[in-house]
């Protein structure tokens, strides 16, 4: 049996980049990946007619500064996400264009969502990237969902409704899923409010030439010794080795990094088992639920309109469309979500009664043309059977004051990456980058080779 260094579980951009990083640094690393492809979170389909999009993540912007330096390394494009036109906004029966981020609401309405996202970014800003739970009023804040916060400081139910909209936007569930303090976390974590929810200057400004796949099947096609189709059952450690038993058969290596969803790794047998308290956290980290759908036409004919495909809406199932069009095709794509808890009810109905009420929700907002698309898809994340959900982990109230930081903490010769456990940009490809760079660190420093800490610090990573 031959034995590597270091055996990464999960080819999504978290593992991979791990595992480059310390092949880069010299080790003999092997990456294994449940799913019959490399990606993770990240998938791209293509339509019968050519036009490649993405199923999964997609979206790349300023202040991503890891993710784009890794983009900039592989030799991958980026392009603007389309944001020319006026948006659309659905709100109390009536459909009405509007320019930027916010919807033009009565005065007192805007008044009340724009008092709420100032004090939003005024107390994320306070808060410890690091570990939240250091903040003096951290116990409060994380007592709370952002549910009861909302009801207790947002006074117009129309401005509740646009939070709510909100957060199945960034979360993908509802605020009652998530702890108020994990809320600021994710903002402050993102920059500010503006920057998580923006197309232009934001989280949404840019898209990956060729689909964001690609940044895992360029990471894996440099690293060579990637197994996919082989889910991890079990792992064995001791002092000296760990052991991993796939379907396939039985891997050994000094250290084992874990680049999968959280839940996920309760799904794998431990010799000896994981620590109770961190079994226990993993156990209330539930993933968002999401399901993406797309409709491909002969031209992107809201354009003509002068529209950007950018809709939103307090009614769904669709509440949240972009024109995902692909360059110099000539086609138009239409863009949709169905998330959080409209997401679960969805994924228990016939995948035919979805796509009608996909279709439907694009007439409202567009135009009758939007029935009659050439193609179409949706991705329910839900049903992956090795993510159950995106488009990240939930942290529910209490998490955080129960340690949740230490999930980055390695346990013998396991090491832990995964966005979830980023401490900036957690949920998007930025932390995934950052967290398998922290954990290609933690296993190169494990053996106190000075050298290899001046290459890690040399390769940029340190």
């Amino acid at each position: 049996m031959n034995r590597s260094d270091v055996i990464v579980v999960g080819a999504g951009i978290s593992g991979l980049t791990a595992a480059w990083r310390l092949a880069q640094a010299g080790r003999r690393v092997k990456v294994i990946e449940a799913n019959k492809r490399v990606g993770g979170r990240t998938l791209n389909h293509r339509f019968a007619s050519g036009e490649v999009v993405e199923v999964g993540g997609q979206w790349v912007g300023p202040t991503q500064e890891r993710i784009l330096s890794l983009l900039a390394e592989l030799g991958l494009s980026t392009y603007p996400q389309w944001n020319q036109g006026d948006n659309l906004t659905l709100f109390g029966g009536r459909l009405r264009p509007y320019r930027g981020t916010i919807p033009k609401f009565p005065p007192h309405v805007l008044l009340d969502v724009l008092q709420a996202h100032v004090r939003l970014d005024r107390m994320a800003r306070e808060i410890p990237l690091g570990d939240p739970s250091l903040h003096p009023k951290a116990p409060q804040w994380d007592s709370l969902t952002f549910a009861e916060w909302l009801r207790r400081n947002v006074r117009t139910a129309t401005g509740r409704k646009v939070f709510e909209l909100m957060c199945g936007a960034v979360f993908a569930a509802s605020p009652h899923d998530l702890s108020f303090l994990h809320v600021l976390f994710y903002i402050h974590g993102g920059t500010n409010l503006d920057t998580v929810l923006g197309v232009e200057g934001g989280a949404q400004q840019e898209r990956i030439l060729g689909g964001s796949q690609r940044i895992s099947e360029a990471l894996a096609e440099r690293l060579g010794d990637v197994h996919t189709g082989e889910p991890v059952r079990a792992v064995r450690q001791d002092d000296s080795c760990v052991e991993l038993v796939t379907d396939r058969g039985t891997h050994q290596a000094s250290h084992v990094i874990f680049a999968i969803p959280p839940t996920q790794l309760l799904r794998i047998t431990q010799e000896p088992l994981l620590p109770s308290w961190r079994d226990q956290l993993l156990q209330r980290l539930p993933q968002g639920a999401v399901i993406k759908c797309m409709a491909l036409y002969d031209k992107p004919f809201w354009r003509e309109r002068n529209l950007s495909g950018q809709a939103t809406s307090e009614t769904g199932p669709v509440r949240l469309t972009f024109d995902n069009s692909v360059p110099d095709s000539g086609r138009g794509v239409l863009l949709g979500f169905i998330e959080g808890d409209e997401a679960r009810q969805w994924n228990a109905r016939p995948a035919g009664d979805r796509r009608g009420q996909v279709l439907d929700c694009f007439a409202r907002y567009f135009g009758e043309q939007a029935l009659q698309p050439l193609d179409y898809v949706d991705k329910s994340w839900a049903e992956e059977p090795f993510a159950r959900g995106c488009y990240a982990a939930l942290f529910p109230p209490g998490l955080w004051s129960s340690g949740a930081a230490r999930l980055r903490e390695p346990y013998g010769r396991l090491h832990f990456a995964g966005t979830e456990t980023a401490t900036r940009w957690m949920g998007y490809f930025d932390g995934a980058v950052e967290a398998g760079e922290r954990a290609a660190r933690e296993v190169l420093g494990a053996r106190e080779d000075h050298g290899e800490e001046d290459y890690v610090r040399h390769l940029g990573i340190a």
